[in-house]
């Protein structure tokens, strides 16, 4: 039985290292995409039962994404396999540059999605009914999905809709990609798509996408964080929690990090501050922070739903969170190669020293 279920694009990364894509002659692939991360991190680091929902072309490269995500242990059984032309004009498969940053170069990213298999979902393709009366516990999915195609979008709604039904709890992170949405809208768009989406969300994962006239219209001092969360919750209503990370970025190299989130019940809490936090790979950072927080609701003694969500509960889902977060930025690739061992201790204030 799988235990939580995530919509969206798996592309497949280029990382040329500690040099450039402009002057790469090498590369290293790793899989990668912001919904994927998520089940990723929650299987491989807090050993949860995760599947993927999403479309790959039936090519040699989609087989090898195929073959990265079996190696993370997600589930492949609902990846909808669509032939291969041989050229890509009707499908294709995702591809992502990637380049760290290094001091004050920041990291770069360079996708190549257009007309990829996923982006070509429609309504009524997958049947959600049968994926969530099988029993998973969560369902995850973000507006970059959402922002693929005009497609995607309902898709995701569908999705969404049909897991509040199956009393699945369901989450959404905004993720805005101005890329994605420069020719659809832009930023406008997204922000209707977000506000249609958010309506069957009982978390909302990086909130403060959903702060100001549009996305990305308003950066967030540290003091202003409780009033943009409160800002964030009038336009998701429906919502439960709202949860975001914190990031001061004095360079590419040493971030100042946390998180926050807030409930009704509990009001606005605050996660551990790790100031100036040594990073190799920030991307995917946030999806872990996810990861970590659905880990913190759904697991222990007492876990969220089906019991109330106290403060203590909350607090302990963002040190998850904010942990995993943490070491996820200490390897190269999109997805964590932390271990549950590894951030518990960094919860309980742990150090770098070697362990032998």
């Amino acid at each position: 039985m799988i235990d939580v279920v995530a919509l969206g694009e798996v592309m497949l990364r280029f990382d040329p290292g500690e040099g450039r894509i402009r002057t790469a002659r090498s590369f290293q692939v790793w899989e990668g995409g912001g919904e994927y991360n998520v089940v990723r991190g929650l299987r491989r680091c807090f050993g949860l039962r995760t599947a993927v929902v999403t479309a790959l072309a039936d090519n040699a490269v989609g087989r090898l994404v195929e073959d990265l995500i079996l190696q993370g242990g997600v589930d492949t059984s609902l990846i909808r396999w669509v032939p291969a032309d041989g050229t890509g004009r009707t499908a294709r498969n995702g591809l992502n540059f990637v380049e760290r940053g290094y001091g004050i170069r920041g990291a770069l990213g360079v996708s190549d999605r257009a007309h990829t298999a996923v982006s070509q979902l429609r309504k009524g393709e997958v049947d959600w009914d049968a994926v969530f009366a099988s029993g998973p516990r969560w369902f995850h999915t973000g507006g970059i999905f959402a922002g693929l195609s005009e497609t995607t979008v309902d898709v995701a709604d569908e999705a969404m809709a049909a897991a509040r039904r199956h009393g699945v709890t369901v989450s959404y992170d905004p993720n805005h990609r101005p890329s994605i949405w420069a020719d659809r809208g832009g930023a406008d768009a997204a922000r209707e798509v977000d506000l249609r989406l958010g309506r069957h969300a009982d978390v909302v994962m990086g909130a403060l996408g959903l702060v100001g006239p549009r996305p990305g219209d308003v950066r967030v001092r540290a003091d202003e964080v409780p009033d943009a969360l409160a800002e964030a919750a009038g336009r998701v209503p429906g919502a439960s929690v709202l949860a975001t990370t914190l990031r001061e970025v004095p360079s590419a190299g040493v971030n100042d990090w946390s998180s926050a989130a807030w409930s009704p019940g509990t009001g606005f809490l605050t996660g551990p501050r790790m100031p100036g936090l040594h990073v190799l790979d920030r991307i995917g950072s946030g999806d872990a922070f996810a990861a970590g927080v659905i880990h913190g609701l759904l697991n222990g003694d007492d876990p969220w739903p089906g019991h109330p969500l106290t403060a203590a509960r909350l607090e302990r889902a963002l040190a998850y969170g904010t942990a995993h977060g943490a070491l996820a930025m200490t390897t190269p690739g999109d997805v964590s190669m932390a271990t549950l061992t590894e951030v518990e201790a960094l919860m309980a204030g742990g150090s770098a020293a070697v362990t032998r």
